[in-house]
């Protein structure tokens, strides 16, 4: 039998038991999915308040608390709603399912008017720490997808004591200024255009005047076979009215280019995640077969992962948000991580 973490044939009896976990718990995923597709969406909240480290966040919790805890990580420009249908599978697999709003969206806000409107990759992932914490969680199976992704690509990293394992949508995404500096060929730039749209200021006030419109734009390019009505952007647009949520995402991107500082305090960490640390904990990348989403190839990144990996490619015109697309898909990669944790 051929153990889906390893590329050679290894027959032993824990892996062979590990298999067979992950399989009753995909089983059921697969059931429940199909009972959710058949009933009538429930709602997705209450939304619940924590204070954790410089923001209050506001979160979705499903699930039994005496549940392996998993957090679901959304990207830009989506919310918490991106997991509607895979929090509740998940739930009721077993799992206490924790959906937080990352900073700069919906109710998470900034517990100081002083406090720096920061973007820069650290800041998120030390935000997924101060949430563990305050939610007295120690160890977590993370899974997501963007900013979503590369936040729980970090976590893995840098504290793989805290993750038990990982699904990453466009697999290893943690990445550094000084990578960033070297320009793409054109077509690949060409992909960026809204990175350079926000490094100017005609950029920033576009975005604070238009984001509605502009990010219902980037949910089109990035999944260009995704038909969702007026009623699913809608219910996720309403976070993007968030008070901090323009600053958020204009530092995140000039950040990225080097035109915007991050924080002191996050500088040696940084200098570590520029140097792409490996990511040992159990792994499974994802990606959908009609991303229009800036990617990397799965071959470019399948080395930074040293523990056991699977790569899952997604088919049926599966896009950029592919937890909302796809949501058996991801779940079920969620549930087979979270077996082995």
């Amino acid at each position: 039998m051929i153990d889906p973490f390893r590329n050679a044939v290894e027959p032993n009896r824990r892996g062979l038991l590990g298999m067979a976990a992950a399989a009753v718990v995909a089983s059921q995923v697969g059931l429940l999915a199909t009972a959710a597709r058949a009933a009538a969406p429930a709602p997705f909240g209450p939304i619940r308040q924590v204070d954790a480290g410089p923001l209050s966040i506001g979160y979705v919790e499903m699930g039994p608390t005496s549940g392996a805890p998993v957090i679901l990580l959304h990207g830009w420009p989506y919310d918490i709603h991106a997991f509607a249908e895979v929090a509740p599978l998940l739930a009721q697999a077993g799992h206490r399912v924790i959906v937080p709003y990352l900073r700069g969206y919906g109710s998470t806000v900034f517990r100081s008017a002083d406090a720096v409107r920061n973007g820069q990759q650290a800041a998120l992932a030390f935000d997924v720490i101060a949430l563990m914490d305050a939610l007295g969680i120690r160890r977590a199976t993370l899974a997501g997808f963007d900013w979503g992704a590369r936040t729980a690509d970090i976590v893995a990293a840098l504290w793989p004591e805290r993750c038990a394992g990982l699904v990453s949508v466009s697999g290893y995404l943690i990445g550094s200024q000084k990578a960033n500096v070297a320009p793409l060929p054109p077509k690949a730039e060409l992909a960026w255009w809204y990175q350079f749209y926000f490094a100017t200021e005609r950029g920033r006030i576009g975005y604070e005047q238009n984001r509605h419109d502009f990010n219902r734009l980037i949910w089109q390019t990035a999944s260009p076979q995704w038909y969702f009505d007026d009623a699913t952007y809608e219910r996720s647009a309403k976070s993007f009215d968030n008070p901090d949520h323009v600053a958020i995402v204009i530092h995140n991107y000039r950040w990225r280019l080097g035109l915007a500082q991050g924080e002191a305090r996050y500088d040696a960490t940084e200098a570590t995640l520029a140097a792409a640390p490996p990511i040992a904990v159990p792994t499974i990348t994802m990606e959908g077969d009609a991303n229009g989403a800036p990617h990397p190839e799965p071959t470019a990144y399948r080395t930074r992962f040293t523990g056991r990996y699977e790569h899952r490619p997604v088919s049926g015109g599966i896009g950029h948000n592919l937890p909302q697309e796809a949501p058996a898909a991801f779940a079920d990669a969620v549930s087979t991580i979270a077996s082995f944790g």
